[in-house]
């Protein structure tokens, strides 16, 4: 591929990431997009909205880049949790490794690929990019030294910064694990696969073996029903709630501080509250007390509560019976995390599951073949204009040609890759997963190996299924043959990284679809429901696509490193962007607690004896025994140290230390919490997602920014009267806060899916 055609390229997807980068810094600061672009904070209350008449509002400010760089990472733990904390220091490990490698690749072998051959140069951009690669070094060249020097370096700046990050990280997990506000999941246990006996239900069953055999720890048991009957009653509540709420507003109640008939609480105003105090009391339900969840409704799966953590946490990792398919036991997610349509699936079948979940995504890899085959002729003018004669006129026109072999490859690449991230997850959810973190984390991972599959090595190894099939023939070869096709796939790599990276990041902030449903909810529809889907961040598509561009990163460093600033142009933009979605945009309900950094740790191993097994193959390709004789034992050190953090660190990302536990249950029982602790377990994990919301809404959405204010309040409004901004989610009961007109945001949720600021809303409304 020519130089001229990677500018290309470069040139329009920088335009497309300077025209969106700048609408975003507009529309943000538009009343109407307030729930597009600050979805997260109006949710969590800490937001107030704004009406802003001024031209400002019309003129792009980079203002969103400061505020989201000067946020630390103790307010981003409180704000979004450790997931976000992780995976932005996954980025800041990027930015540090790739800024080494950039700055050595670059100064020395860079220099040393371009002059490697007595050649005459032409002019930069009618270059090919192969003169940039270490293809260009004749065979048997003393400068090899260069690139195993660099190799080295690259190395071991890569392994000293993964221990302190894995040091610092697993500190981190250990704080999670002991923070300040209690979890319920720790004394609770999820059991399945229940024995059933027709004499009893499985309730009693269960109580019975956990008198008999836990009689001094065990506390008591909530039972799993089936999903259907907790639907139906759900749907009649919601049917309930929504006539009500459409209740003519001429019923009311007259200001008082006695109950009313209607609002069932004091009120001092004569605004009219739905479901006041019935929704605390529909909230304070308990499952046990609705007559038509009878014994045959039951699961044989249940959540068992203990005394202490230590207790909940010997019955999680014993085998409960001689039969391991029986009473199996694991620590229980916490109450948001539960997934729990994947617990009315029969234990046994479980195995059978994974099976074939691992056979439907291994076969949906091969199918992708025909894309990406596709994608590689369109890499080779050659053989597209053998195949198709009539395109040989088109393809002579030099601009066609570049558009063509620069941009248009990656571009089919990415929308063929939007099929990927539903069916993934799809395939875990399949697998029968008990919490939707281990169900994203499943499909991080399977997402990861689909991507590094097609992108990497199914388009460095061939261009036709047939080559595919064949370049395996030979295992010993194996290096040498990656050695001589990464530098024939560095400019669709580079390319690659404009399209999958720049321009995504910048399609990241904008949020299109998010934007138009909006539109089309505001001007089609006439939507005035004032609720919304909260979107969750999508680690299990973002951390893949990081990893990707760290193995592209370290595999061409010393082969093709021109790849290498715009990698980094590409980290630090990550950074910002996603730094800006999580505290904006994104609402955390759930987590897993940092379990995404082992994987992050282990792929970037991956990477890093990957590009020195490639090196390998070149040096020996290119007749230097030195230079191939120094690999080896890099690859070697390289596999210690990942056993040694393997056992370092990883355990406790696996496990949750006694030591620790016992050192928690110690300091609540002099404390005098035990008992108030004991008393809200039972209640905690309910199939009713009201009760869910209660039990969490203070901590879900802890912000530093409880006091933060949309875009520039204090040059808004300067005309007298309007000092005061109007709360978006607070309605006072006044009739000044009844004649507001508040603009709404569309919904595209059930009430079921509705936060606790919704329910509020929802009551008052």
């Amino acid at each position: 591929m020519e130089i001229s055609a990677l500018l290309t390229s470069a040139g329009i997807n920088i335009s497309i990431c300077i025209v969106l980068l700048s609408l975003y810094s507009v529309l943000r600061k538009q009343p109407a997009n307030y729930c597009v672009y600050f979805g997260r904070r109006l949710v969590c209350g800490g937001a107030r909205r704004y009406d802003p008449f001024w031209y400002e509002r019309f003129v792009p400010s980079p203002s969103w880049l400061v505020k989201a760089w000067e946020t630390s990472d103790d307010e981003l733990l409180a704000a979004a949790g450790l997931d976000a904390v992780v995976f932005l220091r996954m980025v800041i490990f990027s930015i540090r490794i790739f800024f080494i490698t950039a700055v050595v690749c670059i100064a020395f072998v860079l220099p040393v690929n371009y002059y490697g051959q007595p050649r005459v140069h032409k002019e930069i951009h009618l270059e090919s990019s192969e003169v940039f690669t270490i293809e260009n070094l004749k065979e048997g060249s003393k400068w090899l030294w260069v690139h195993c020097l660099a190799l080295y370096i690259i190395t071991s700046a890569a392994c000293l910064l993964l221990y302190f990050e894995y040091r610092t990280i697993a500190k981190m997990r250990l704080g999670h694990i002991t923070g300040s506000a209690p979890k319920p999941n720790q004394f609770t246990v999820l059991i399945r696969a229940i024995p059933w006996h027709p004499e009893q239900s499985y309730s009693d069953t269960l109580t019975k073996y956990f008198t008999n055999y836990y009689s001094s720890s065990y506390l008591s048991h909530q039972m799993v029903y089936n999903n259907g009957i907790i639907q139906r009653l759900l749907h009649d509540a919601e049917r309930m709630c929504l006539s009500l709420k459409h209740v003519s507003p001429e019923i009311s109640c007259k200001p008082s501080l006695t109950p009313c008939n209607f609002c069932g609480g004091p009120t001092a105003t004569n605004s009219f509250h739905i479901l006041s105090n019935e929704g605390d009391s529909v909230k304070g339900m308990e499952l046990g007390e609705l007559t038509v969840t009878t014994t045959e409704q039951e699961r044989p799966a249940a959540f068992v509560f203990f005394k202490t953590r230590y207790d909940a946490l010997v019955v999680s990792e014993v085998l409960q019976s001689s039969n391991p398919m029986l009473w199996v036991s694991d620590l229980a997610p916490e109450p948001h995390d539960v997934y729990w349509r994947n617990l009315n699936i029969p234990y046994r079948q479980l195995w059978i599951r994974r099976i074939a979940t691992l056979v439907g995504a291994v076969a949906f890899m091969f199918v992708f073949l025909i894309p990406v085959t596709f994608i590689q002729g369109l890499t080779q003018l050659e053989q597209l204009s053998h195949a198709f004669p009539f395109l040989r006129g088109i393809l002579k026109k030099k601009f066609i040609n570049q558009v063509i072999t620069g941009y248009l490859p990656s571009v089919i690449l990415i929308l063929f890759f939007y099929a990927v991230p539903p069916l993934m997850m799809y395939f875990s959810a399949l697998e029968g997963c008990i919490s939707r973190s281990i169900r994203k984390n499943s499909a991080c991972i399977k997402i990861l190996y689909f991507t590094i599959w097609n992108v990497f090595f199914v388009n460095i190894l061939s261009g036709s299924v047939i080559r595919q099939l064949n370049v395996f023939s030979s295992v010993r070869d194996i290096p040498a043959q990656l050695a001589r096709a990464v530098p024939t796939q560095a400019g669709f790599f580079t390319t690659y990284c404009f399209t999958s990276g720049w321009a995504s990041l910048a399609c990241e902030i904008m949020q299109p679809m998010a934007l138009i449903w909006n539109l089309v909810a505001k001007a089609i529809s006439k939507n005035k429901d004032d609720s919304y889907e909260t979107l969750r961040f999508p680690y299990h598509t973002e951390i893949p696509r990081l990893l990707l561009f760290g193995l592209l990163g370290f595999t061409n460093s010393v082969i093709a490193p021109l790849i290498l600033p715009f990698l980094l142009i590409y980290f630090f933009l990550a950074y910002i962007i996603y730094k800006n979605q999580i505290l904006n945009v994104y609402i955390t309900k759930y987590e897993s607690g940092g379990q995404y950094w082992p994987v992050f740790h282990n792929t970037t191993i991956f990477s890093l004896i990957l590009t020195q097994i490639i090196a390998l193959g070149f040096f020996g390709l290119k007749l230097s025994t030195v230079a191939s004789g120094f690999t080896i034992p890099l690859i070697l050190l390289t596999l210690l140290f990942s056993e040694y953090c393997r056992h370092r660190f990883a355990p406790i990302f696996h496990k949750h230390p006694a030591q620790v536990l016992i050192d928690m249950d110690r300091a609540d029982e002099m404390a005098g919490k035990m008992e108030e602790l004991h008393k809200k377990l039972h209640s905690v994990y309910s199939q009713i997602p009201l009760h869910l919301q209660k039990s969490s809404s203070k901590g879900e959405c802890s912000t530093p920014f409880a006091s933060q204010e949309l875009p520039d309040p204090e040059k808004l409004k300067p005309e007298e009267g309007d000092a005061i901004a109007k709360e978006l989610w607070g309605f006072q009961g006044n009739e000044s806060g009844q004649e507001h007109d508040t603009k709404s945001c569309p919904s595209a949720s059930s009430p079921k899916h509705l936060t606790p600021k919704m329910i509020e809303l929802h009551k008052r409304n």
